[in-house]
């Protein structure tokens, strides 16, 4: 079985920074693509950064500039490093895994973790 589990969020200040984690446990051989996704009250699920397992990273164009993200494949673990933090950045922040095989000849499934709250203050 495999979990994903976030960590790093909480309250800050406009113009601060907050660093989020996230672990994949169980027997994994490979993510593809590790990325972190964010959902405010009555809004849609929307993207924020992919990292694949090769290196290339995508970003929200809101994002851009202010995130970073980053991956350790060995640990099976994503970060990312939120600078420059506003109001509208607030809500909660969930991890995904894209593209996770148990062995090289498994089929790939998509994991979710169970999402960290981030809530900037103006």
């Amino acid at each position: 079985q495999v979990q994903l589990v976030e960590s790093g969020g909480g309250l800050v200040q406009a113009g601060g920074s907050l660093r989020l984690s996230c672990a994949a446990s169980g027997s994994i051989y490979s993510i593809n693509a590790m990325g972190w996704y964010r959902q405010a009250p009555g809004n849609q699920r929307e993207l924020v950064a992919t990292v694949f397992s090769g290196g290339n990273t995508n970003y929200a164009d809101s994002v851009k500039g202010r995130f970073t993200i980053s991956r350790d494949n060995a640990k099976n673990m994503v970060y990312l490093q939120m600078n420059s933090l506003k109001p509208e950045d607030t809500a909660v922040y969930y991890c995904h895994a894209d593209g996770l095989r148990f062995t090289y000849y498994s089929r790939s499934y998509d994991y979710w973790g169970q999402g960290t709250q981030v809530t900037v203050s103006s």
